[in-house]
């Protein structure tokens, strides 16, 4: 995502532009007349995904696709991607309302003032997060070296 640096707790925008890795402008390329060649089963195999969660973030609002003559739904090539850019922000705890938020500030590469406090509030909770984790983590490392000192032969029991 973009440039945000941290000072004293405080997110400061460095840079508001978004530079993605991968072309994930699915209602884009449908809109220029590219030809949506992906059914949604082919979609959902080469994103790793089930079909119904394609559907659901159809009805989220996230991804986008055309239908055939037939009523069947049709993907461009993009689609994959950005599934997998959805996926990564549903991973790190963003609700579907954020993601939305987010999406086209990858397409554009811009974001308004709005957007980027958003962004900020949500880089403090998963920071917020990431020390709760850690601190889980060392109470646990702590009763296993505790565990196996008791032993007294510094290994499991």
């Amino acid at each position: 995502m973009g440039v945000l640096q941290r000072s004293e707790g405080a997110a400061r925008d460095v840079s508001a532009t978004l530079k993605p890795d991968a072309n994930v402008r699915c209602k884009a390329d449908v809109e220029s007349g590219q030809e949506a060649g992906m059914r949604i089963g082919e979609a959902a195999a080469k994103a790793g995904v089930s079909v119904r969660a394609l559907r659901y973030y159809e009805q989220q609002g996230l991804l986008h696709s055309t239908r055939n003559t037939g009523g069947q739904r049709q993907y461009p090539a993009g689609a994959v991607e950005r599934v997998r850019l959805i996926q990564q922000l549903y991973s790190v705890g963003l609700p579907s309302k954020t993601i939305r938020e987010v999406l086209p500030f990858v397409d554009s590469g811009g974001a308004s003032p709005e957007l980027l406090e958003l962004l900020a509030a949500e880089l403090d909770r998963l920071d917020r997060q990431m020390t709760d984790l850690r601190d889980v983590r060392n109470r646990l490392h702590d009763c296993i070296t505790e565990a196996r000192n008791r032993d007294g032969t510094g290994s499991p029991a």
